[in-house]
This record gives C-alpha cells, structure tokens and sequence, in this order.
C-alpha cells in the first residue's frame, strides 16, 4: 500500500444537486435601482445609502443577520456593506493575540462574534449555489492571515483558528453531506492541507514539528472542535484520515490527538514508548476512537478501527504494554473487547494473555474496578473454540503475571533504581494487581457454584 495520497481523495459525483443547479449570479457592487427592488426596501428605500450604512453600526452582528432576512434586496445593500472597507473593520475583528483577552470573557466575545458573523453570511448567501457561497465569502475573509494554516507567527497564541472554526461550524450548520465535502474540498485548496500532511506523514516523526503543531491546531481548532453533534466530528475527522493508507492515519492520528509538549505544543512522540504515561496524554486518542467506532461513522467498520489501533501501538515505534492498555480501557468496552477477541482469533493467545496481565496492572495503579478486567477475560475466553486452547490461554495469563514478576524482582535486586524507585513500585502495584485479580475470580468462582 503506497503512502502517497490519491489525488482525487474527495471526489464529489458528477450529478447536479438542487442547490447547485441554482442558477448562479454574481454579486453586484451597487444597489439595485430597478422599482421592484426599490419596493421591497420599505422605509429604508428613503435613506441614501450612506445613511443606511451609518444606521448598521449601531446594530449588533446577530441584529444585521435578522435585518438580511427582510428581503433580497436588503440582503443585498447588506452584501454591499460587507464588501466595504469600512463594513470590514466592523465586522472581521483580528485582536486575536492579546493574551490578557484571549481566555476570559473577551475572548468569548470575540468567539461569539464570528458565530454571529457566519450566521450573517449564511444568510446573505442562502440562495447561491455552494461554490458561489464559499468564493465570496473566501473573498471576504481572505485579508485575515490568521485564518490561514501557516499564517499567524504565533498560533499557539492565537484565537484566530479557533474564530474561523465557529465561522465555519455555524456557516454549514444544517448542510448535507455532499456540500460539507465541497467545503472540505475548498479548505484543502486554500490552506494545501493534503500536500502539508503528506510532508509530516512520510517524514521522520518530529523532523517537522512546527508544521506538526500547525496541521494538529488547523484540524482541531477549524474542523474538530466546534460541533455539537458526535456524527458531524465523525464526519469531518475521516475526511481529514480517509484519504491516507492505514499506516499513515494513525501518524495523522497521533498528530492531531496525542500528546504535546506544555512548553511549546509539539507533539511528544517519544511518550508512549519511554515510560508509562497517564490519562490525560491518551485522552484524546481514545476519544478519536471511539468516534470513529460509533456507528454514526458510516465510513469505518469495527476491523478499520481495530486495524487503526494496532497501528497505532506502534508509532512511531512500538509502545509499552502498559500504555496499550490504558489506551484500551479508556477507549471503552467494546472496542477493547473487539481489540482483544481480534487476538483470540488471529491465534496470538501469548500477546492477549500479556496484555490481560497489563490490564489488570493498569486497573490497580489507576484504581479501576478489578472485576472488570476479569469479566473481561471471561468474555475473551468463550471466543475459544475449543477447551484446548482456553485452557492454554488462562495458563498463558499465569506465565505472564510470573515472568513479569521475575523481570520487575530481578531490575529491583539489581538496585538499578532512578529517583522515584519506580523499579519497586511497579512490583508493588504488580504483585497486588495479581492478588486483586485472583481474588475477583475466586469471588466469581464462588458465587457460580453455590446457584
């Protein structure tokens, strides 16, 4: 499978839609003088345009958008104040770096600002085709460089992607699919998002982390993080990820979700094979996973999911056992379970059975219930087909939890211990995950035998 991407990645069909089969008609620079346009301005047809401007900026953004519903030719007196200079420092506000601002009420008006913005828009557009909506209002927003992927010289301090992306989620609110692929298609155009992410996927991980760190702030802060609906994040994160070979969806995966450096946001991809890491760095991953299992994701099935977790575990080498697994809990149960019958299946009953010991390690250092994890290998165990090969899988489970055991009393006994002595205290936690997991069967044992 070649790691270069299909030009055509996003094709639409050749098949008129009935929004584009409007038939398109540019926008006029001058107000319509014709009676019949002049009849549907009401009282405002006595006002010179001038005035009629003057009278907008005591209007807020959301009172503007009301006002273009009126009538077409309203709506186009509108258009034109939008495309004047002036209607451009009212309306594309660009304090997006003051960062006294930028995470307090401020900052939310400014959010709230461009939510209202793209309903204005919305609405002054509504009855142009998708093509001609997205041209114009490219036109408009083309003077914001912080709206463009590598134009703010300091994103980790802008709110400008963050403004775009509540202009973006409010303007296509309500389309269908295949106008949201248009727009998909226009941001790729604009930002070359496809050839940006085709540099970081084929090179060395970290070699380009400044344009790791922009692709990761585009995607989430444009096209990720503003939709309230899980079908919409569904929708647009596999645009970002269908286009690309499995193996490279999960280096894109990594990058949008993983975790990152909290001195200078790039991404940390030694993290999962260097140590054991906490919830917060596999937070994000799992959640991108479970969203792409949910059956709103028509476009995965559960062997693409499973498939993009394996490789996952391995970028960009392979990870620790112990970071797997909490990776699998906090994906949820299905998944883990899918993941772990997978196994079973593919007849990888030694990796499975280290992997049950590291569950339940993962369960008593972060205090997860242990019945679980033996639930869980219960389930895990009636994917078997025969007696034979359960039993030699629960004998695997016993000669992982020993050999484990073995290998953590050896380091400790080598006095080969950094400063937090971890060496010991994941012999602790492993010993009293063992005695917790068996004292959970042994409860199960018993409840079975005295029905």
């Amino acid at each position: 499978m070649t790691s270069t991407v299909s030009t055509s990645f996003t094709l639409i069909p050749n098949q008129k839609y009935r929004r584009s089969s409007r038939r398109s008609k540019p926008f006029c620079n001058t107000v319509d003088t014709d009676s019949e346009s002049l009849s549907t301005l009401g009282n405002f047809k006595a006002l010179p345009l001038e005035i009629f401007q003057m009278v907008l900026k005591y209007l807020s953004v959301k009172d503007i958008s009301m006002l273009s519903m009126v009538s077409k030719a309203v709506s186009n007196r509108l258009i034109n104040y939008i495309s004047t200079s002036s209607g451009n420092r009212r309306l594309l506000l660009q304090d997006f770096h003051n960062l006294e601002i930028s995470g307090k009420r401020e900052g939310s008006c400014v959010l709230e600002h461009y939510r209202s913005l793209g309903l204005l828009l919305k609405r002054c557009t509504l009855l142009l085709p998708t093509k001609d909506r997205l041209k114009y209002i490219h036109k408009i927003l083309s003077e914001v460089s912080c709206f463009k992927l590598s134009g703010c010289p300091s994103p980790l301090h802008c709110l400008g992607l963050q403004c775009y992306g509540v202009f973006l989620q409010t303007l296509t609110a309500g389309w269908d699919e295949l106008e949201c692929h248009r727009v998909f298609n226009f941001l790729c155009e604009l930002s070359n998002l496809p050839r940006k992410v085709q540099t970081v996927v084929s090179s060395k991980p970290g070699s380009a982390r400044k344009l790791e760190l922009r692709i990761r702030l585009f995607c989430r802060s444009v096209l990720l993080n503003h939709w309230i609906h899980r079908s919409d994040s569904a929708f647009w994160l596999t645009r970002i990820l269908k286009p690309w070979p499995m193996v490279n969806q999960a280096r894109l995966l990594y990058i949008i979700f993983g975790p990152v450096s909290s001195l200078n946001g790039h991404v940390v991809w030694q993290k999962m094979i260097e140590g054991p890491t906490d919830e917060t760095s596999l937070k994000g991953l799992a959640d991108a996973i479970k969203l792409l299992y949910d059956t709103e994701a028509k476009e995965w099935t559960a062997d693409d999911v499973i498939s993009l977790v394996d490789e996952l575990s391995v970028v960009p080498r392979e990870w620790l056992m112990e970071n797997n697994a909490r990776l699998l809990i906090l994906s949820g149960n299905n998944i883990c379970f899918t993941f772990m019958a997978s196994k079973a299946v593919n007849g990888r009953a030694v990796e499975l059975a280290r992997l049950v010991v590291f569950l339940a390690l993962v369960c008593e250092k972060d205090l997860y219930c242990m019945d679980w994890a033996v639930k869980m290998m219960q389930k895990v165990c009636k994917v078997f087909s025969t007696p034979g090969e359960r039993n030699n899988f629960l004998q695997s489970v016993e000669n992982a939890f020993a050999h484990m055991i073995m290998d953590m009393l050896q380091s400790v006994m080598s006095g080969d211990r950094d400063e937090e002595d971890s060496s010991f205290l994941n012999l602790f936690h492993l010993v009293n995950a063992q005695a917790n997991f068996h004292k959970e069967i042994l409860y199960l044992t018993m409840r079975s035998t005295s029905t």
